[in-house]
């Protein structure tokens, strides 16, 4: 058994900066439907901003205090052992927990400079690739030399790259072997705003092509789900500041993208609205509002900054959809409503009721898989052999 190192240290004060945070918000949260039942408030109407008072509100400031303190020792008697241990490397396991923790509070983590926040990088074979001197990496993890065709693997919320390998099967190591792709996976925090990751995922390319180390003939970009979204806003971006990379982009494939957003999400900030009706629930949702930046971006499939706005496809691009339903034939019910269990088919078919707002994906450029779930367009034949069929077809 490998004793403790920098990772398991580091993990140890994020999470305990993280459990000091929430306790916090638990207390006030309390505090003030304590108060607004001490006021005697009616049915409706916003919860008491006073703090209790007497003793009541010496005993809600005393866990406060002592929340604090605790949460401070805890931190300073960790930093020390961060240059005593050495630096371990991470695991699968601790990769997807810490990757859906940033997809339920990862724009909080940035905020709280929170250790646990993951940092935008792409990777090869499950390490970080250095986007400025790619070549290094080639060299240091050996296989096959770097080609001209670029593939780069975009997952989607609470996910990271090495998820992209199901079952033992991988959609970007199919296209090396068959069609002669380099595959990079680009692991980042999804509790962002998309537009946030959006921008800082052109920006990364950007130095990724330029210091590539041979002239890239093509660039591919499959996203699934949130990582179409981040794909589509890196494009917008990259268009906007004049990118270079954007000349190599030939393919953009979405997988399961919400692209009109996730009733899931709507249906998460109705019962929002709903509980800041009284002033005895308010309290409590400010609980759920927590749920980060990014997931709120599933409402209506946002990819700017600043607010939802409607973005076209990037022109000069071949643009795919393939969306997945769990209905054996298109009924109303699994088209409209269910899809694949979280995202419709017409919102991942680009489709809208405003015609001015539908994406226009050609009809031979969308696929439906039938009988399947979200996550199953990672790995499924059916996926893989459309895949193939798209990536494969002359630009």
């Amino acid at each position: 058994m490998t004793g403790p190192n920098r990772v398991h240290i580091s993990d140890l004060r994020g999470g305990a900066r993280l459990a000091v945070d929430a306790t916090a918000g638990v207390v006030d949260a309390v505090e003030r439907m304590h108060r607004t039942i001490q006021l005697r408030r009616g049915p409706l109407g916003r919860p008491a901003d006073s703090p209790t008072q007497g003793i009541t509100g010496l005993v809600y400031r005393s866990i406060r205090g002592v929340t604090r303190v605790v949460g401070r020792g805890i931190d300073a008697s960790l930093a020390p052992l961060l240059d005593a241990l050495p630096e371990g490397r991470s695991s699968p396991r601790r990769d997807a927990i810490v990757s859906a923790l940033n997809g339920v509070y990862g724009d909080y983590l940035v905020r709280t400079d929170n250790s646990l926040a993951i940092e935008m990088s792409l990777r090869r074979q499950g390490r970080r690739l250095d986007a400025a001197s790619p070549l290094g990496a080639f060299d240091e993890m050996g296989g096959p030399a770097p080609t001209g065709k670029v593939l780069v693997l975009v997952h989607g919320l609470c996910m990271n790259d090495l998820q992209w390998t199901q079952e033992g099967y991988s959609h970007g190591e199919v296209m090396a072997s068959e069609l002669g792709y380099t595959p990079l996976y680009l692991r980042y925090n999804t509790g962002l705003h998309v537009g946030e990751n959006g921008y800082c995922f052109a920006a990364l390319l950007e130095t990724l092509i330029e210091h590539w180390p041979r002239p890239v003939e093509e660039l591919a970009i499959i996203g699934h789900s949130m990582g179409g979204l981040v794909a589509r806003s890196a494009c917008h971006y990259g268009g906007k500041r004049d990118h270079a990379w954007l000349k190599s982009l030939r393919k953009l494939v979405f997988l399961g993208t919400p692209h009109h957003g996730s009733p899931l999400e709507r249906g998460g900030h109705g019962l929002d609205y709903l509980m800041d009706l009284s002033p005895y629930s308010a309290p409590l949702a400010s609980l759920g509002k927590v749920r980060s930046a990014g997931i709120q971006d599933l409402r209506h499939g946002t990819i700017t900054t600043g607010g939802h706005r409607f973005v076209r496809l990037p022109a000069g691009v071949n643009c795919y959809a393939a969306a997945a339903t769990v209905g054996t034939r298109r009924g109303v019910l699994a088209d409209r409503l269910i899809g694949d269990g979280l995202v419709p088919l017409d919102s991942a078919l680009g489709r809208h009721s405003d015609r001015a707002m539908t994406l226009g994906f050609p009809r031979e450029r969308q696929w439906i898989g039938y009988e399947m779930r979200h996550l199953e367009l990672l790995y499924r034949p059916e996926v893989n052999k459309q895949l193939l069929n798209w990536l494969q077809e002359p630009v």
